[in-house]
Order: structure tokens, then sequence, then C-alpha cells
């Protein structure tokens, strides 16, 4: 299947309005304004899009509008996968007819199945819809590691094309790569090992900072990718105290307060998450200003 989502794929939040609806206006400007700051595609209603809290109503207009908004001009990826099977199939194939140019599903989170149960599930939704599909291995919010040998098997499937792999452990991340065709995509789940994921074979990054620095993620890829191993590096380590203060209390929480900062107002956080503190929103401006983000 080819396939070109670019490189830097911003994982969007879901804007929501001061009683707590979602922004759909605002949804639409922020995708445009993401496109226009470097990113090549976008994840809607993923975990940065606080897709627990957000009901499938909700989810399928949020795919509507960024589809209607940006569609052509950069990958629209609707996340739809859950805990349950059935549902993810249900909901993947309502997702499809909003027009989505793929389809994001995490590990299955708190039932914790086996590798066997993580290939079938995936199996499943993806042979369900004609859409390309990218996994998403985040252990450390599902409690379930999608291994090496259940990826490359999940990269049999024609249209499992991709994982974002989050599990922060670089030997893994290298051996899915050593595992799986040539032709499919690893990208970064974690902005901070974005550079590391590339060494071992990654082409680009699922990023939460790009909401903010979007151009210079894109400019770090490209050094790497062009033999400019030393430019990459100073770019990671410039970006490197910002990625970790996006990461100071659950995402997106902090994120939400930099957009804030920064003029890209989108509203709170949805319970059981709570708005970041004075403590954070302070460490949060001082990265935002280190990097001339501020005024």
């Amino acid at each position: 299947m080819n396939l070109n989502w670019g490189r830097v794929i911003t994982a969007m939040v879901t804007p929501f309005t001061p009683s707590g609806e979602v922004d759909f206006a605002r949804a639409g400007w922020l995708a445009e304004k993401l496109v226009e700051s470097g990113s090549d595609g976008l994840v809607v209603a993923g975990t940065t899009g606080e897709s627990p809290t957000l009901t499938k109503e909700e989810k399928l207009r949020l795919f509507s509008t960024v589809v209607e908004r940006v569609g052509g001009r950069a990958a629209v990826i609707a996340g739809t996968g859950t805990y349950n099977t059935a549902e993810s199939v249900a909901f993947t194939q309502e997702a499809e007819k909003t027009g989505v140019d793929g389809i994001l599903l995490v590990n299955p989170y708190y039932n914790k199945p086996s590798q066997e149960g993580l290939y079938q599930h995936f199996a499943t939704v993806a042979k369900s819809t004609k859409l390309p599909v990218m996994i998403y291995n985040i252990p450390g919010r599902t409690a379930v590691n999608c291994l090496p040998e259940t990826i490359a098997r999940l990269a049999e499937v024609e249209n499992i094309v991709a994982v974002k792999e989050a599990s922060g452990d670089l030997s893994q991340i290298a051996e899915v790569r050593r595992r799986v065709p040539p032709d499919f995509l690893v990208y970064s789940g974690d902005d901070a090992l974005t550079l590391p994921i590339l060494s071992v074979g990654g082409v680009g990054v699922v990023s939460v900072a790009s909401h903010l620095v979007g151009r210079e993620i894109g400019e770090l890829i490209d050094h790497f990718q062009a033999g400019r191993v030393r430019e990459a590096t100073t770019l990671h380590l410039k970006l490197l105290p910002l990625f970790k203060a996006l990461f100071i209390l659950t995402n997106p929480v902090p994120l939400k307060a930099a957009l804030a900062a920064v003029g890209w107002p989108v509203g709170g956080v949805r319970l059981p998450l709570v708005e970041a503190g004075p403590k954070e929103t302070e460490i949060i401006r001082g990265e935002l200003t280190r990097l001339g983000l501020l005024g």
C-alpha cells in the first residue's frame, strides 16, 4: 500500500469551550494553524485529544470538521481504538465514512490481552476497513506492550502500515524495525526519542510538541535524513527541555497551558484531568520564553 503520511504528524488537542463542550470551530482553526506551521498530518481524537472523555458523536464530528478544513493538504488520522474489539470495528467503519485518510488503533487498555489477543484485536479491526492503519504501542498508558514479534505479524496484514512506538525502549523499537518490511513505517511516539528512533530506522514522529515547534521538528528530521547528524543533535538538545516540560503533568494538561500562553486558546481539560497549577505553568512558560515563543 503506497502511503505518504509525512514526517511530522501532530497528535491534535481537542479544543473545549468555557462550559466544557467541544469547540468545533476552534478545532477547524487549530487544524489549519497546525498545517501552516509544519504538520504533515494530524491525529484526531487520540490520547492527546482526550479520547477517553469524548463521545462517539463528538469524535465523528471532529473527524468531519478536520477533514473539511485540511483534507487533501494533510493526512487526517482518526483515533478509533478502544478495549472492545467489536466496538472498535463498528466505530472504525463509521469513521471511514467521514473521509479520514487513516486509522490509529491504540493497544486495548485495562483488560491486558495476551500477545495473541493483541494480534487478533488489531487484525480484526484492520480487516474491517479499507483505510491504512497505524498501531499505537504505549504500554505506559495501556498496561500491555505489543512486542516486536507481534508487530511483525501485524505488518503482514495488508492495510496495517505503521506503528507509533511509545514503549520508551529503543532496543525494542530497533527490533521492530529489524523485523518489519522496509516499507512499514515506524514513527516515534515520544518527542524526546525522535532522534534516537530516527537512528534505528524511524521515519518521523507523532508529536505533541509540534503544536509549538512543528517547523523545528521538521528541520531536525531533515538534518538527520540529509546526514547532518551534528545539526540534528544540536536542535534535539535545544528542544529537549520543552519536550520534557510538556510532560510534567499528564498529557495534554501542560500542552493546553502552553497553547494558552502563546495565544492559541483551546480551553481547558475534561475531568478527571485538571488544569496545570502555578508551579507547573511557570516551568512551561520558562521553556516557551527560552525558545522565544512568548511575546
